[in-house]
């Protein structure tokens, strides 16, 4: 079969786009065109904008796939990737921007050959994850004989830095070849090409770059983040609201290797009102912390000493709500305050992480929480994956995981059309990505939604209900069975 984009020199690829719904489009991207020079013009198959996980995933899976290896493809990002080809950390020192991979993601990435160049040896497989109601002490505990929800091994989630995987997919992409990669070049306007003497290119996107180059695409992706452009471009709004939080992460290390050691630690979640904090285990001593708090208490946590934040965060999973809010408005000398405080407070050792014993020099960092959702996923001639069609709170872990699932359905409708001589960046064709995802990631950002609002309240009634909830779901392993093949991304669909 050939190159899809090699055709144009001999028939006009326009295609199945009316000339009144390309007004229509041109009207609601005015604020994002710009006009083009054909005698510049470079014309692709696919173009990706952005360089993060989706991005590369995606061009990694076109790659790596017989069907679709012949595209012509490009990737443009603003960043130069050079840090993250050449990210290595000792053993000793974690990046504070890490995810939970579920066991489906790293099949993908096995699929696409790009796990392999994962450094695996900074990855640290979980086998459980303890959740429990800071106010009432409600909990519920997980483990990988439940459910069936675990791979091979009983590991439940991977966790695994982000510049880890990105460098790995980077790997990946320089091995298969093939990809003109526009690095440290940011896109400067998005347009329509027009007719040339080959073809009429009046419909598809043209993106100019700051390096003075002109890329048309019979297919335009964004992976550009929240702030895509390309969303921008293709008029599709992203509605939703910000939670008035501040994630908080930094890297820790423990007392020990964890409970169980590296054949079978575990994650711990605690919902305080203010939000949930969790210690998701790394190698070794090591692991990662993600506590979602106010912009206030974030700004606090930030400023105390060293030894101050270490107890804070001993205190977190350990001492009452009541406590915590006394904590919080010492100006200094937590330390001292929370070791008195956890001699006089009852708690089952294994019931909580490790205790902390340092934070990680330059770790501690902090976001704002947001939730976006995307109106539609794709538009005549584009499409959008991870983060330009949708964040969710943290508090699930399964914001990367979502553009991974984004990028696995793109590339399989992106090749279903290449095998059945369709054109791939018409709407019509779009369609079978768009039903595939766009349900799913809706109802799990309105079941995470649903639960941060849930539990950041301390009315005793709503307290009172949530909690007998969780002990019931705890008591029913079939129930517990089905969260955790959800969260793995094993699980059954939700519609």
């Amino acid at each position: 079969m050939k190159p899809i984009a090699r055709s144009i020199r001999t028939r006009q690829l326009g295609g199945y786009v009316c000339h009144s719904c390309t007004r229509n489009l041109r009207r609601s991207r005015r604020g994002y065109a710009t006009t083009s020079q054909p005698s510049t013009l470079e014309i692709y198959d696919v173009v990706c904008v952005g360089g993060g996980p989706a991005g590369l995933s995606l061009l990694a899976a076109l790659r790596a796939n017989p069907i679709t290896s012949p595209l012509k493809v490009a990737l443009i990002e603003s960043q130069s990737l050079d840090p993250t080809r050449k990210f290595s950390l000792p053993s000793t020192q974690y990046s504070n921007r890490c995810s939970s991979l579920t066991p489906k993601s790293v099949g993908f990435l096995q699929d696409i050959g790009a796990w392999e160049h994962v450094k695996r040896e900074r990855v640290c497989g979980y086998k459980g994850m303890r959740v429990w109601d800071g106010v009432s002490g409600a909990s519920i505990d997980f483990s990988p004989e439940i459910g069936g929800a675990a791979t091979e091994g009983g590991v439940v989630a991977y966790m695994n830095e982000n510049l880890n995987l990105t460098r790995a997919l980077l790997g990946r992409l320089d091995e298969l070849g093939g990809v003109e990669v526009l690095e440290g070049e940011k896109v400067t306007g998005i347009g329509f090409g027009n007719d040339t003497s080959t073809a009429d290119l009046s419909s598809w996107p043209v993106v100019k770059t700051s390096g003075g180059r002109e890329l048309a695409a019979r297919l335009l992706v964004g992976a550009d983040g929240g702030n895509s452009p390309v969303r921008t471009f293709a008029g599709i709004d992203s509605r939703g609201w910000d939670y008035g939080r501040v994630g908080v992460v930094a890297t820790l290390q423990m007392e020990g290797e964890g409970w169980g050691c590296e054949e079978g630690k575990i994650a711990y979640q605690r919902f305080l009102p203010t939000g949930p904090v969790a210690c998701l285990p790394l190698p070794g001593k090591f692991c990662t912390l993600v506590w979602s708090t106010t912009p206030d208490l974030a700004a606090k946590l930030k400023a105390l000493s060293a030894e101050d934040f270490v107890s804070m965060v001993n205190a977190a999973f350990r001492l009452s709500v009541t406590d915590l809010k006394y904590l919080h408005d010492l100006p200094s000398g937590q330390e001292e305050e929370v070791s008195w405080r956890e001699n006089h407070t009852p708690f089952e050792r294994e019931h909580v992480p490790m205790k902390v014993v340092g934070v990680q020099e330059g770790s501690i960092a902090s976001f704002p929480l947001k939730l976006r959702h995307a109106d539609s996923y794709i538009g005549q001639r584009v499409a959008l994956v991870g983060d330009a069609a949708h964040t969710v709170h943290p508090l699930a872990g399964q914001g990367l995981n979502q553009g991974q699932g984004d990028v696995e359905s793109l590339a399989n409708t992106i090749a279903y059309s290449v095998e059945h001589g369709m054109d791939i960046g018409v709407r019509m064709n779009l369609e079978r990505y768009e039903s595939e995802r766009y349900a799913q990631n809706n109802m799990l950002m309105g079941v995470v939604d649903k639960l941060h609002k849930l539990y950041a309240t301390e009315n005793q009634l709503v307290v009172g209900v949530r909690s007998l909830g969780l002990r019931a779901v705890n008591s029913l392993d079939s129930v517990k069975g089905f969260f955790m093949r959800q969260a793995s991304g094993r699980g059954e669909k939700f519609l």
